[in-house]
């Protein structure tokens, strides 16, 4: 019953995403349960939040992604549960609903801070502890009043895993593949892909899909000079708090930017590397 919304908007002959078995409510304490936020490039880019919850994973849609700033407030929709297979999916959807490209942004455990996770949410005030690679430390769902009841807000609590980072940019790759869309895209349709191109064929949304995926993939090159996200793959992760890379930021000397993409590393990077593309040729080479 409770992935039936999920099944009905879904034609699973063409889609890979996971049709899910039926939930299986689990209610022990003390258990951390499963917990994810998947990248959705589709009609518009947008980050999903998924919590294990009784069996599901209950869904919520960021459009601008999470911040580990307690002073953003993000705009997070309520939509249908997921099963839990979908927790690890990352791939192509190639038709139909949600066409596009998910990457598995991040992932770990989470833990409720309240008694009651049910009547929280009956109450739109859900308390959280996460475990994940990129996201860490206290947050709240809260429901924002009026409205169908959909509109939720995502908000990080000032603890030691807070700070004035925007973790998107900072960390844009998968943590599953270590790859941005572009990647994701070239494995699983590459028949949309020739030469790190978008390639005639296929629907007019995917190449569109495709084409933004080139961009976005431009972008994070720019604004890390070349190099790998810190946060990409999860085996090669090295967390970070805030502080930390605030720190580093400031003493690290900047490197010269590469022109292809490297593999993910098993040293952070730090976010001074995002200012590197500001500067031009001459001064990065004059001395310090």
């Amino acid at each position: 019953m409770a992935l039936k919304e999920y099944r009905a908007k879904r034609n699973f002959t063409v889609s890979p995403e996971p049709k899910g078995a039926e939930p299986k409510t689990i209610k022990k304490r003390g258990v951390r349960l499963f917990f994810c936020v998947q990248k959705h490039l589709a009609s518009h880019l947008h980050y999903d939040l998924r919590l294990e919850h009784d069996g599901v994973l209950l869904s919520w849609a960021v459009p601008k992604g999470p911040s580990i700033d307690p002073a953003d407030k993000r705009l997070a929709m309520h939509v249908e549960d997921h099963p839990i297979e979908y927790g690890t999916f990352e791939g192509v959807i190639p038709d139909g609903y949600g066409a596009g490209i998910v990457m598995l942004w991040d992932e770990g455990t989470w833990e409720p801070l309240v008694d009651d996770v049910g009547e929280a949410l009956s109450k739109g005030d859900l308390k959280l502890q996460l475990h994940g690679v990129k996201l860490k430390g206290s947050w709240a769902l809260v429901r924002t009043k009026g409205g169908d009841g959909r509109s939720w807000l995502l908000l990080k609590h000032r603890d030691e895993w807070a700070g004035p980072i925007d973790i998107a940019a900072f960390a844009p790759l998968s943590i599953k593949s270590g790859g941005d869309f572009v990647d994701i895209l070239a494995q699983e349709s590459p028949d949309l892909w020739t030469s790190n191109r978008a390639a005639k064929g296929g629907s007019a949304h995917m190449l569109k899909v495709a084409e933004r995926a080139v961009a976005i993939a431009e972008a994070n090159k720019k604004a890390s000079g070349g190099q790998d996200d810190s946060l990409g793959h999860q085996e090669n992760n090295t967390s970070l708090k805030p502080q930390e890379a605030r720190k580093q930021a400031s003493s690290a000397k900047p490197k010269a930017a590469t022109t292809a993409s490297a593999p993910a590393r098993s040293t952070p990077r730090t976010p001074g590397a995002s200012g590197r593309a500001a500067r031009s040729r001459a001064a990065r080479s004059r001395p310090r």
